[in-house]
């Protein structure tokens, strides 16, 4: 399935890099961690970073009941989401020819708050288990209080946008035969460290496995997420 570009999500600038593929929409999303939230608050511009899950075609944000900024969102306003993920820094044999390697996605709609138990508890198990899985079945579940004071707001994904770059530098002809500069991609890769615990846990505690699992799996050059 192909994304259907609107005129705001169409891809102008570096159009070459626009990916159309869905599939591919999913991977970046699910290959971070934080988006930014833009938003217009008194007619300003606000973008904020903020957590995020996605289930399907449904993108779920959330944060603090008092935030002005998801209750602006949740307006009935335009909003607009996007995710980077950085995978290198590109050297040219020029300034002008530097560059990122990255994918990036671009997400425009409305937002709409989850207000039904059930379903903003599903929203909040997806938003967690995006950040930290395993963790929904193992921490305390939320109490009516703290639902209370979390907003959860769902986006569709049907109006986004892909851009990928990937590759050595675009030298010039005329500075690639030149051969007196050196060009190239320095990687850029994200690791987890080793589990650190909370110093106030009394008595001895072993790391829980779903965090073992996912330290292991990145020392093993697994993904971040």
């Amino acid at each position: 399935m192909t994304l259907s570009p609107t005129p705001r999500s169409t891809v102008k600038r570096g159009h070459k890099r626009a990916v159309t593929e869905r599939t591919a929409l999913h991977s970046v999303l699910d290959a971070a961690l934080v988006c930014h939230l833009a938003v217009v608050v008194d007619g300003a511009p606000l973008v904020l970073p903020t957590g995020y899950g996605r289930d399907g075609d449904t993108l779920y944000l959330h944060g603090s009941t008092g935030a002005r900024s998801l209750r602006e969102a949740v307006a009935g306003v335009p909003v607009c989401v996007a995710v980077t993920v950085l995978d290198g820094v590109v050297y040219a044999r020029s300034m002008f020819g530097h560059s990122m390697n990255f994918r990036s996605a671009v997400v425009h709609g409305v937002a709409v708050p989850v207000t039904e138990p059930e379903a903003k508890l599903h929203g909040l198990r997806v938003l967690t288990e995006h950040l930290a899985p395993g963790s929904w079945d193992y921490a305390r579940q939320p109490t009516t209080k703290e639902l209370a004071a979390t907003s959860v707001l769902a986006l569709d994904l049907t109006e986004a946008s892909v851009k990928v770059r990937s590759g050595p530098p675009g030298d010039h002809e005329d500075d690639v035969a030149a051969n007196d500069r050196w060009a190239g991609v320095l990687p850029v890769r994200a690791v987890w460290g080793e589990p650190e615990p909370d110093p106030t846990l009394v008595g001895g505690w072993d790391v829980p496995p779903h965090v073992v699992t996912r330290s292991r799996a990145s020392s093993a050059g697994g993904p971040l997420g």
